[in-house]
């Protein structure tokens, strides 16, 4: 049987490796197991930035706090809080999605949430007690089907849920012991990983229907029998062929939000409430134009469309009219209906087709573009300059992640622009210096608003999540807006 320290040092949440004082050293079994210094948490941080800035790339450092979170919190969490900026692009986007490709070859052995699969049906309550915390407040649950713009990542989706509670923790306060990630493992599509002998989850095609849907089922009842009527379910990263459907069976019965569809959403809507003052006109007065019309684009565009109305006064169907989508096939238009998903319907408007995104900016003639199709480079010059063809200062939203995916960069946009686009992406990019001027892009990115909300879901102890929670956390980011923000850009 191994020791009371060894214990405490092997439990991430008990260790404070050499901030232990002598006193606790003699009390908790710890003399000889830690060398002699006696050092402080504010000291250990110090030594951990040290160390994790000598690493050589963005998978290393993501390698190192992986470790880190499962060998002490303490100095993970005081790493993140105070060095906020410097490592949130490690533990979550963009290095989270190289995280999760690689999980599998870097999976550190350490229960660092739960893996429930298809065979688990009709265990699940039995798998939720197998976890050693009791008091559980916010879960974060993938089935790892659309992975950021990576596509199927299968059980290696598990980067997400933890990298989005860590900052539940670092950005919000919510307590990490009250936190779970959950990965549902239903297969993969994925032939690389189905290949790789190395691949942690289920090795087979990924499982759909009726199965498919027992196991979220037995899940989210179970998570609400087990931890109270507002404990929040949060869904992330699953297909848009299930996300939306999930979505709509559950809100009205569980404390539940998809961060995709509704997180997302409040940050650009923030971002776009933040822009007004640049562009002279509100959001009522603006015309919208995506490329991309899965979870994230409709999620976006649908809480534009409630905003405008709250605006306005006109319905929300009224509202929608201002906001266009365009998809694989070209424009969304009602001469396609018969053909297109249920959560396109509701976009697809009284106008003549449009075979491309070039097209559709001639006819439709937007003041805002919104990428989040995840196909690189798809903002053109081309489409750049034509933006500008009818704006003064257009809206150039490239939301897409990670980098790799991103519609176009920050440089790109500015430049093709000549400085006069009002910018804002999914991931970080550096600040870009144009014509002698200095722009700061802006990061349209959900980590803005998630950990709040989820602060609040939490605190509150509500019940349900509604489309107002996001709008007021989109008015809440927006009113965070500094002259300084808004004068680079």
């Amino acid at each position: 049987m191994a020791s009371t320290g060894y214990t405490t040092m092997r439990t991430p949440i008990a260790n404070k490796g050499l901030a232990f004082t002598e006193e606790q050293r003699q009390q908790l079994g710890l003399r000889g197991l830690l060398p002699a210094a006696v050092t402080s948490t504010e000291f250990e941080t110090e030594r951990a930035m040290a160390a994790i800035r000598r690493k050589p790339s963005p998978i290393e450092k993501y390698i190192f706090m992986q470790n880190m979170q499962n060998t002490n919190e303490d100095v993970y969490y005081r790493m993140l809080i105070e060095h906020t900026s410097e490592l949130m692009p490690i533990v979550y986007t963009p290095t989270v999605g190289q995280g999760c490709q690689e999980f599998s070859h870097i999976y550190a052995q350490h229960p660092r949430g739960l893996f429930i699969s298809v065979n688990d049906i009709g265990h699940v309550a039995e798998i939720l007690d197998n976890w050693p915390e009791k008091d559980i407040r916010a879960i974060c649950f993938t089935d790892g089907e659309r992975i950021l713009g990576l596509g199927d990542q299968g059980a290696n989706g598990m980067g997400i849920p933890v990298g989005k509670l860590s900052l539940y923790t670092a950005c919000a306060g919510v307590p990490p012991q009250m936190c779970l990630p959950v990965v549902l493992d239903c297969g993969t599509n994925n032939e690389e990983y189905l290949a790789d002998p190395f691949y942690i989850g289920l090795r087979q095609k990924r499982v759909r229907g009726e199965k498919f849907e027992q196991l979220v089922e037995e899940f989210m009842n179970a998570a609400k029998a087990k931890y109270g009527d507002n404990v929040l379910l949060q869904f992330e990263d699953f297909g848009n062929s299930t996300a939306f459907n999930l979505l709509r069976k559950f809100q009205k019965t569980h404390c539940t939000f998809n961060d995709d569809i509704q997180g997302t959403a409040s940050v650009v809507l923030g971002g776009l409430l933040a822009a007004v003052p640049l562009s002279g006109k509100k959001i009522s007065e603006q015309t919208f134009l995506f490329l991309g019309a899965g979870e994230a684009g409709t999620g976006i565009a649908d809480l534009i469309a409630q905003a405008i109305a709250q605006e306005t006064g006109k319905t929300v169907e009224e509202s929608r009219k201002q906001i266009w989508l365009v998809d694989s096939r070209g424009l969304i238009v009602e001469s396609r209906k018969e053909s297109l998903q249920h959560h396109k319907l509701l976009f697809a408007h009284d106008a003549p087709a449009c075979p491309d995104l070039l097209s559709a900016i001639d006819q439709i003639k937007p003041t805002a573009l919104i990428g989040v199709c995840t196909i690189a480079k798809a903002f053109s010059k081309e489409v750049c300059q034509k933006m500008c063809e009818n704006n003064e200062r257009p809206i150039i939203f490239a939301l897409s992640n990670p980098t790799s995916k991103a519609e176009c960069t920050a440089e790109e946009a500015y430049t093709f622009t000549d400085g006069k686009c009002i910018f804002a992406s999914g991931s970080p990019f550096d600040p870009v210096v144009y014509n002698g001027k200095r722009f700061v892009p802006g990061q349209g990115n959900n980590s803005y608003v998630f950990p709040g909300i989820g602060l609040g879901i939490v605190a509150a102890g509500i019940t349900h999540v509604d489309d107002e929670v996001m709008i007021i956390a989109a008015k809440t980011l927006a009113s965070l807006t500094t002259p300084v923000n808004l004068e680079t850009g």
